[in-house]
């Protein structure tokens, strides 16, 4: 007997590919929505930072799954350690215009052109997000403003949303960077949930998979909540092995020594 036939669960759960309408709206969230729609307003920045597994690129897909597809057009990028080139290329390629071969200003130029075809033309709104932004060269720091820059910087037509480890603050603050930083109009930072959040995330999830009520004891949910610093990615591993653990035991209940035994399986 499986663990998901032993608990009576519909689907895999704690999983990361819940349906938009199914992620926990959490006041945390609910700050990140705010902030990103407060700079799509003015054409500026928000800036979203936290920890590994903390919830920024679910956030970012709650925030960008709600623009309204007829009004927003969303290019989201994951950045890479790569040259300034290397983004210009994969903002070509999420615009539908891969160009080899050709150089920054010319890449440049055409990402622009396509921008105000799709804002004048299209009349439709933009949208950059680009996630792992910690992992950019200062360089690309350094540089990307200019993308923000139309009719002599009169025009706000494209708003940027940076989503990365806390260190993108640290990057941001580099000489190099402020022209870029002095954009940004918003910024949230995730951190882990307490302990109560924790609890109803847990019973969000479990609801999600099938199972009305909480399995999970007290002892449970204060070891998750510990043992991964409340951040949601650790704690979906951690909640799952333990359900794992619990099943194998043939316990209704997961507890503390389940969540233990888990832990040794994780990092």
């Amino acid at each position: 007997m499986t663990y998901r036939t032993f608990f009576e669960l519909e689907r895999e759960p704690f999983s990361s590919d819940i349906a938009l309408e199914s992620i926990l709206k959490t006041p945390a969230l609910t700050g990140v929505e705010e902030r990103i729609r407060y700079a799509l307003g003015l054409g500026a920045m928000a800036l979203v930072t936290g920890e590994i597994g903390s919830g920024k690129s679910t956030s970012l897909r709650y925030v960008t799954g709600r623009l309204h597809p007829s009004e927003y057009r969303t290019l989201y990028i994951t950045a890479s350690t790569g040259s300034v080139l290397e983004l210009y290329r994969q903002m070509l390629h999420v615009l539908g215009m891969d160009m080899g071969g050709v150089s920054r200003a010319v890449m440049l130029r055409r990402i622009r052109q396509e921008i105000i075809e799709w804002v004048q033309g299209k009349k439709m709104k933009m949208l950059l997000v680009i996630d792992e932004a910690s992992l950019l060269r200062l360089e690309v720091f350094a540089e990307l403003h200019t993308l923000t820059q139309f009719e002599k910087d009169s025009k706000p037509i494209l708003p940027i949303v940076l989503a990365g480890q806390s260190n993108l603050i640290d990057n941001l603050m580099y000489r190099s960077s402020l022209p870029l930083a002095s954009r940004i109009v918003g910024r949230s930072h995730l951190e882990g949930v307490t302990r109560e959040q924790m609890e109803k995330y847990l019973t969000h999830h479990l609801a999600i998979a099938g199972v009305n009520h909480n399995i999970f004891d007290e002892t449970a949910i204060t070891a998750i909540q510990q043992g991964s610093g409340g951040l949601f990615r650790k704690a979906n591993h951690l909640a799952r092995g333990a359900i794992v653990v619990a099943a194998k035991n043939k316990s209704m209940t997961v507890n503390a020594d389940h969540v233990r035994m888990a832990a040794t399986e994780i990092f």
